[in-house]
C-alpha cells in the first residue's frame, strides 16, 4: 500500500495540471494514478486526424509551453507528444496501468483501490477523469432495429472504413464538422443537426478569435454558466466548409428514428444508411450517483465520500479559457496563484487547478502565507 499527500486519478491535461500545482498548497507527495499504459488522458484515443481550434500559444499547462509555432494548431499527436513530456517533468509519481475502481474514506484518510487489487491512500484525492469514458449516444427510436453500424466518436479513428458508404454524421459541433469533412471524399455523407450550423470565423480581422478573446478579457471573464447557454458553433477558417461544400456534404434535420435498414428523416422520407456516426456537443456526460468515468470504467464511491470529480469535455481540453467548461467554477481567490511566465491561458489553469486543491477538497492544508 502506498501513502500520499494527494492522489489525482486521471492523467490528461486536468489530472497533470492539478498535480504540477499542487505542490504550491503543501502537497510533498503527490500520486497520479492512470488506467492507460502512458499518461495523456484520452488524447491518444480519439480521431487520427483531430486538430485543435485553438492555437499553439494557447494550448499550454502551468509551467511548459507549447513546442513550435505558436500560431498553428496542433494535431492529435502533437497533443499526446506534449502531455507525455509535461508528466515527464512533474514533481509527482505516475502509476500507469492503474485503473482506479473504488474510492472511499475512514477517519479523514481517503483509500483508493485499482483494478489489480493495489491499494492507495492519501489525505485528499481528486478525480480528473473526464467524461471520454462513458461516451453519451443520443437514445434514437429504433435503433435497437437498426441493421447497419452506430459508432460515437470514441470508436472513431479515420474514414477508410466506410468507403463507399452512406454515412450519417449526428452533431454540429468542430469534431463533427471534422469527421464529416475526412468523410466527405470518400462516403456518401450527410450532417444532421437540430438546427442550423452555426460559424464562427476562426481568424477576424486575421487574429485567431482567442487572440481576441484573451486583449477584450473575455477568456477570464465569469461567463462559464452563460456560455453553458450558448448554442454550439462551429470555429473554422474556411477550410472546413470548403471541404463540406467540394465534396457535396449536406446538412438535413435530425431523423426522427431508425429503421431496420436506414433512417426516416423530419419530412417523412425513408433512406437506406449504412452508418451513423453520432457526435453530441459533449462527449459525454457526468456520471449519476457519485460515479466518475476511469478508462470506460465506473469508479465508485462512498455516497458520503464527497469527492470531487473534474475533467474538461470532447474537443474543449485545451482550448481557450472562454471555451472551456470545466467540472468546477474556480473561485475569485483562486486567481492570486500567477506566474508572469506564463501566458493569460496557464494562469487560468492555475486558477482552476488552485480551486481544486484549495476549495473544492476536504483535509485540504490551509493556503501559503501571503496569498489571498
Amino acid at each position: 500500500m502506498e501513502h500520499a499527500d494527494l492522489v489525482v486519478i486521471g492523467a490528461g491535461q486536468s489530472g497533470l495540471a492539478t498535480a504540477a500545482l499542487a505542490p504550491r498548497h503543501g502537497f510533498t507527495r503527490i500520486l497520479v494514478l492512470e488506467g492507460a499504459e502512458e499518461p495523456g488522458g484520452s488524447w491518444p484515443r480519439y480521431y487520427d486526424s483531430l486538430t485543435l481550434f485553438s492555437p499553439a500559444r494557447y494550448s499550454s499547462l502551468p509551467g511548459m509551453r507549447f513546442p513550435g509555432d505558436p500560431d498553428r494548431y496542433p494535431r492529435r499527436d502533437e497533443v499526446v507528444d506534449y502531455l507525455r513530456d509535461y508528466a515527464r517533468r512533474l514533481p509527482a509519481g505516475i502509476r500507469t496501468s492503474t485503473a482506479v475502481t473504488s474510492v472511499t474514506r475512514q477517519d479523514g484518510i481517503w483509500s483508493v483501490r485499482a483494478e489489480d487489487g493495489r491499494e492507495f491512500t492519501a489525505r485528499a484525492v481528486i478525480a480528473a477523469t473526464g467524461d471520454y469514458g462513458t461516451p453519451c449516444m443520443p437514445d434514437v427510436p429504433g435503433q435497437a432495429d437498426f441493421g447497419g453500424r452506430v459508432l460515437h466518436a470514441a470508436d472513431y479513428r479515420s474514414p477508410d472504413a466506410f468507403a463507399g458508404q452512406r454515412v450519417v454524421v449526428v452533431g454540429g459541433g468542430n469534431s463533427a464538422i471534422q469527421i464529416a469533412a475526412e468523410l466527405g471524399p470518400l462516403a456518401d455523407t450527410t450532417l444532421a443537426t437540430r438546427r442550423p450550423i452555426g460559424w464562427t470565423p476562426q481568424r477576424p480581422l486575421g487574429r485567431d478569435l482567442h487572440w481576441w478573446l484573451k486583449h477584450i478579457l473575455l477568456d477570464i471573464a465569469p461567463i462559464r454558466r452563460l456560455l453553458e447557454k450558448v448554442p454550439v458553433s462551429v470555429l473554422d477558417d474556411g477550410h472546413d466548409r470548403t471541404a463540406l461544400d467540394q465534396h457535396g456534404v449536406d446538412r438535413r434535420d435530425m431523423f426522427s428514428h431508425f429503421t431496420a435498414d436506414g433512417v426516416v428523416w423530419a419530412d417523412g422520407t425513408k433512406e437506406e444508411v449504412g452508418a451513423v456516426l453520432p457526435l453530441p456537443d459533449r462527449i459525454g456526460r457526468p456520471g449519476h450517483q457519485r460515479r466518475a468515468a476511469a478508462s470506460g470504467r465506473s469508479l465508485h464511491c462512498d455516497p458520503g465520500s464527497r469527492l470531487r470529480r473534474h475533467g474538461v469535455p470532447a474537443q474543449l481540453l485545451l482550448q481557450n479559457p472562454a471555451r472551456r467548461r470545466p467540472g468546477c467554477q474556480a473561485r475569485p481567490e483562486a486567481n492570486a496563484y500567477r506566474s508572469d511566465r506564463l501566458n493569460r491561458n496557464q494562469e487560468w489553469w492555475e486558477a482552476v487547478a488552485s480551486a481544486w486543491c484549495s476549495s473544492l477538497m476536504l483535509g485540504v492544508p490551509p493556503k501559503p502565507s501571503g496569498v489571498r
